[in-house]
């Protein structure tokens, strides 16, 4: 006893202590391989942090899906445009990949841009994490950002109002329907009882086990059995029959959604890539650090600057360079803005058609907070991220990084 209360009083206090990021950052249970080389979300954006029960919220942004995709995970041939909630706390009632519905699924192209948009309405109240979300059949739910929002009011005033293509008013989605399928469950369950109960009636087990025994097996089963036997088959058949029939002269319009795929474009490619190579990427393990060197040459013909480096949904920002913080919106996810931004040991500009070799060190606890340190352990022990480049009139151009990575230890 004393020892399951001791259990109860430490489990009260790690709740206590660590409030409501208990409940949210499932995401950090991915590998990461999935988290790095798979979809990379950028320019994420919620229209507010709070919403009442039957308002919404538009989740928007862009998603790469990476060129070094991992080896051991299907290739993105069917894709789905989802969210990330914990449950159904949020109803999707729209969603669009370039402008165009993404109600289906469909086949996405790697190392190419894609544009999203969801429309999110309040379901359940209470204070819940919200993700984009991209489902790769075989490779699973991949997760943009999280952001915190507060749905307030009250679950029983929910309602999801639609109007069918023949004019036909639902007033509640919800709950639409759900009388006639209770109707039929009761209906069914009555047949089962009724068709048991026929032969539930007569003494079973020893007796019939004894009429087997002595050869009188036919004894059992009477003519009685047999006709209701047969009125209970022709009956259940032409319930089914009926019921199909009157199903399609009531509803005449199905469409089965996922019976097809939709085809999509990516966005455009820019006219000249920044191409970045990496020589050599290390883990300090002591320092939290991630140093890469690379080599970056710039086809551009204007000069850019090093401005941002993201990886898992994490973005080091260069703090010194204004273009670049001016990318990052005031809501975006505290958690997801290590403090310490991005070092850069040269930051100078990149000369047009120039090819430079620089490091740039992403240093932060957020390394282990967000369990990516385990890509350590991973069997290819490969990095990827997206770097961003900005000129000076604050255009930007991305490019990918990839490498093979390892850990060092330099110091305490």
């Amino acid at each position: 006893m004393r020892i399951e209360a001791g259990l109860k009083c430490w489990l009260t206090l790690v709740l206590l202590l660590s409030g409501h990021a208990v409940w949210a950052h499932g995401e950090r249970n991915q590998e990461p391989f999935l988290r790095m080389r798979t979809a990379q979300f950028y320019d994420v954006h919620w229209t507010t942090e709070k919403i009442a029960v039957n308002e919404n919220v538009v989740v928007s942004g862009r998603f790469r899906l990476f060129e070094d995709w991992p080896a051991n995970l299907p290739q993105p041939d069917r894709v789905f445009l989802g969210n990330g909630t914990p449950g159904p706390v949020l109803a999707r009632v729209e969603s669009y990949i370039n402008g165009a519905p993404a109600i289906q699924s469909g086949r996405l192209q790697l190392n190419r841009d894609y544009e999203f948009k969801t429309v999110l309405k309040g379901r359940i109240p209470g204070r819940h994490h919200v993700h984009p979300m991209v489902n790769v059949e075989g490779a699973g739910p991949l997760l943009g950002p999280g952001q915190w929002l507060d749905v307030t009011g009250d679950h029983r005033d929910f309602k999801l109002s639609l109007t069918t293509v023949d004019g036909t008013h639902i007033d509640n989605l919800e709950t639409w329907g759900v009388d006639t399928v209770l109707r039929w469950e009761g209906f069914w369950i009555l047949m089962a009882l009724t068709f048991a109960g026929w032969w539930l009636r007569r003494p079973l087990l020893m007796t019939r086990l004894r009429a087997l025994e002595l050869g009188h097996e036919e004894a059992l089963i009477t003519r009685a059995d047999r006709r209701f036997g047969a009125i209970f088959l022709v009956l259940t058949v032409l319930v089914v029959f009926g019921a199909a029939t009157w199903t399609e002269q009531k509803y005449p319009r199905t469409i089965p959604l996922q019976a097809g795929q939709f085809r999509v474009e990516p966005l455009p490619r820019e006219a000249q890539e920044i191409v970045v190579t990496v020589k050599r990427a290390t883990y300090d393990v002591p320092g939290r650090s991630m140093k890469l060197n690379v080599t970056i040459h710039n086809p551009l013909d204007r000069p850019v600057q090093v401005g941002e480096f993201m990886t898992s949904n994490l973005r080091f920002v260069n703090h010194a360079l204004p273009a670049a913080m001016a990318r990052v919106a005031a809501n975006y996810p505290a958690d997801l803005l290590p403090r310490t931004g991005l070092t850069l040991p040269d930051a100078t500009p990149i000369a047009p058609h120039e090819t430079r070799s620089m490091l740039i060190e992403a240093t932060d606890a957020v390394w282990e907070t967000e369990r990516l340190t385990s890509l350590l352990s991973d069997p290819d022990n490969r990095v990827g991220g997206l770097l961003f480049f900005y000129d000076a009139a604050g255009q930007r151009a991305i490019a990918n990084v990839s490498g093979a990575i390892v850990p060092v230890f330099v110091g305490s």
